[in-house]
């Protein structure tokens, strides 16, 4: 199908970026509406995909390819949902795309539907190539939850057989090159006490109490990890972090609390596995907290659940895609971050994968979120020069 013949949409970056952006993703929603354009738009142009949905289908995800329908060649990754703007102070509406002074400002914009638009913006042009390898186009869903599409993604890729050799996650790093993040493993506490009256409180088991005895475990791990390590260079901070992001227990002040609750968080370098320390925090609990708490009633004590994971990402700084990015994007350095993305799992199903992208992530997830068209314009640049360097 040509597009110059048949009048399939040509739209720039900022365009398309309008677009995608008007659609509420955030990660509670259903991203079947946005899913539908960009099907249109693949559609108009003749672009084969693939569609894998959640479980309930309400959320999909987009495999497209352009070039030969083959596995190999090379994969550009964004996710469409979003974080919510609720109790955020906006000072437009977040789903209208709003240009002020060089900058585009919309729920998603850096974060990371800028990406997406870039790489939609070029489909036509790339293909017009003559690509001797395919084009891979990821599009997904849940990342900001979990990177529950990218896992779907990659069963899906597992039944096709079209896994890339190598792949581009275009998370905001102002288009430079990163080679590795961080992993994270969030855990639900949960402390199951044993209620009764304030004044007499040896009968009873303060739920609230024992969770407030782990936290402390936590800030101490938290001071630990700052002096001992492991370390590696290159991370801000330089090693695995630890901390309770909520906690909630008790009724009124006269009752002992009989239950409590706190979620918290590592961030682990590469090297360190998040699960030793999560077992480590078990034996500290069985130890120290627990039996003080059954000497009262056996039936108390401490849940763990594992909430999500999501493994790090470490790209050899001599490998060929490393160079290659480096050349493309002119830069002479390379990054490594201590947020997450999607790259982890692509790199555990055995795709070389870098993480550089358009914007900056201090502008992810806040009020009047942007992105500055001159990185859509730099990444618009980067894709085309990518497809030509190992496609043509």
């Amino acid at each position: 199908m040509d597009a110059s013949v048949t009048g399939a949409p040509r739209l720039n970056a900022a365009e398309l970026l309008a677009r995608l952006v008007s659609f509420d993703t955030t990660s509670r929603n259903s991203n079947l509406a946005l899913i539908a354009y960009v099907r249109d738009y693949l559609g108009a142009h003749g672009i084969p995909y693939r569609i894998s949905t959640d479980s309930a289908g309400e959320k999909a995800n987009i495999h497209a390819i352009v070039g030969p329908q083959s596995p190999g060649g090379i994969a550009l990754s964004g996710h469409v949902d979003t974080v919510p703007v609720d109790g955020q102070a906006w000072s437009a509406d977040p789903f209208t795309l709003r240009r002020s002074d060089g900058r585009l400002y919309a729920r998603g914009s850096a974060d990371m539907k800028g990406f997406v638009a870039a790489c939609l913006a070029a489909v036509p042009d790339i293909k017009a190539r003559n690509l001797a390898r395919p084009l891979h186009l990821f599009i997904s869903y849940d990342e900001e939850v979990g990177c529950h599409g990218a896992q779907r993604l990659l069963q899906d890729l597992d039944e096709s057989g079209l896994k890339p050799a190598l792949c581009v996650v275009g998370e905001p790093t102002g288009m430079q090159p990163v080679l590795a993040h961080k992993g994270k493993l969030n855990l639900r506490v949960r402390v199951r006490g044993l209620t009764g009256h304030s004044s007499e409180p040896a009968k009873g088991v303060n739920a609230v109490q024992a969770a407030g005895e782990a936290v402390a475990y936590v800030a101490a791990e938290a001071r630990r990890l700052t002096k001992e390590g492991p370390f590696e260079d290159g991370f801000d901070p330089s090693h695995t972090t630890i901390h309770v992001g909520t906690i909630q227990g008790g009724t009124i002040l006269n009752i002992i609390p009989e239950r409590c609750e706190f979620n918290m968080e590592w961030r682990n370098i590469p090297g360190d596995d998040a699960a030793h320390h999560v077992e480590r925090m078990r034996a500290f609990v069985a130890a120290n907290i627990e039996p003080a708490m059954h000497v009262v009633d056996a039936g108390t004590g401490f849940d763990f659940a594992v909430i999500t994971t999501m493994p790090g990402l470490s790209l050899g700084p001599d490998h060929a895609l490393t160079a290659i990015v480096k050349q493309l994007t002119g830069s002479n350095s390379t990054g490594k971050v201590s947020y997450g993305t999607e790259g982890g799992y692509y790199q555990g199903a055995g795709i070389a994968t870098i993480v550089c992208g358009p914007g900056h992530i201090a502008q992810a997830h806040q009020p009047d979120e942007w992105i500055a068209q001159e990185q859509l314009d730099l990444c618009d640049a980067f894709v085309r020069r990518l497809v030509d360097r190992v496609l043509a």
